[in-house]
């Protein structure tokens, strides 16, 4: 596969990656906020306010998963190096 091809595949999935996360959220912190049976047109200060706190929590957490994450990868890649290294393949 050609590089420019690789990096369009990358960029499409992390689109559909972000669109899916973003859909979670949205359901997750309606679900959690506001009540299945609406009594105003508008949000009440309260709904408001736990939304706010519940879209920057999930956010919060989808940033330190996807850091440890790209952490243990990086670790698996230098132990998959050393041991190459070890077996004197490369």
């Amino acid at each position: 596969m050609d590089p420019l091809r690789a990096q369009q595949l990358a960029a499409e999935l992390e689109v559909d990656m972000m669109a899916d996360m973003y859909s979670r959220m949205t359901q997750a912190c309606h679900r959690k906020c506001v009540p299945p049976h609406y009594k105003e047109p508008e949000l009440s200060k309260g709904e408001s306010v736990c939304l706010d706190r519940c879209v920057a929590k999930y956010l919060d957490v989808h940033e330190r998963m996807g850091k440890k994450l790209t952490e243990l990868s990086l670790q698996d890649e230098e132990l998959l190096k050393r041991m190459q290294q070890g077996t004197g393949t490369a």
